[in-house]
């Protein structure tokens, strides 16, 4: 039986920024279904950030082609297509001068979205990012770093996007902030039915959050799987060395609990 269609499909793609002397991807090919959680691992110039942004056309492909919803992202506005796509990144990039409810308002208002539906809009996603609605009327600044980033994710879903693209989205807060952020994220995918493409350099977060893996060394994908099947049976010597460093933090963990106090 077939799957589901793929909303994201990537083929033989690659991208140079020195007319082809090197490549920072290259030969990625990639389906990620309607629905689905998937998350890009890989060490610091793999090629994450370069596949992600390739996405919604932030940067063109050197080769190969990108179809989001069964359509060449090529062929069409980047613009429009960008209105369509959440983008979180780990910088947040809030704009400063205007306040928590008009930065959420953005892409809405650039859409055509009257006023009323804006604001109706701002206080929904306050609501499902666990922020109180007092916020809106407050400017970027007077946020913890928590707080902004989940504003970041509020103006991502302000336009209500099927896609929502995330690069180190969580990277910058404290682990236990880290820790709510990410659990509350997946609960709207799963909620909303959102299909989400996630870089992280944190292992652990990928294989807790992720349906899917995909893992890049230098520009390519060299092995995708379910977390499951990527811990117990990763084929490639390097995904097998990425996936034992959850196991190894967790069987320390139990080591320490087991020899007790002292």
């Amino acid at each position: 039986m077939a799957g589901p269609p793929a909303t994201i499909e990537i083929k033989d793609v690659a991208k140079s920024y020195d007319r082809g002397r090197s490549f920072a991807v290259r030969n990625i090919s990639l389906d990620i279904s309607a629905g689905e959680f998937i998350v890009l691992v890989g060490t610091s110039g793999s090629g994450k950030t370069t596949l992600l942004k390739l996405i919604n056309r932030l940067l063109e492909p050197s080769a190969g082609s990108i179809h989001v919803e069964g359509k060449d992202v090529a062929t069409g506005d980047a613009v429009s297509l960008r209105r369509r796509i959440g983008y979180v990144f780990q910088g947040v990039g809030l704009f400063p001068h205007l306040t928590v409810a008009e930065n959420i308002s953005v892409t809405p208002k650039l859409l055509g979205v009257d006023k009323a539906a804006c604001a109706a809009r701002v206080d929904e996603l306050l609501d499902l990012m666990r922020l109180p609605r007092e916020l809106g009327e407050r400017f970027p600044a007077t946020l913890s770093g928590g707080q902004r980033q989940r504003v970041g994710v509020a103006r991502a879903l302000a336009a209500r996007p099927r896609i929502v693209l995330m690069d180190e989205p969580f990277g910058a807060v404290d682990p236990i902030t880290r820790d709510a952020l990410s659990c509350d994220y997946r609960r709207l995918h799963d909620e909303l039915g959102l299909t989400t493409v996630m870089i992280t350099h944190d292992v652990l977060e990928a294989v807790l959050l992720a349906d899917r893996i995909a893992v890049l060394n230098e520009g390519q994908i060299v092995e995708t799987g379910s977390p499951h099947d990527l811990l117990s049976g990763a084929r490639h010597p390097y995904v097998r060395d990425l996936m034992a460093m959850p196991q190894r933090q967790a069987d320390r963990i139990h080591a320490l609990i087991k020899a007790g106090p002292g």
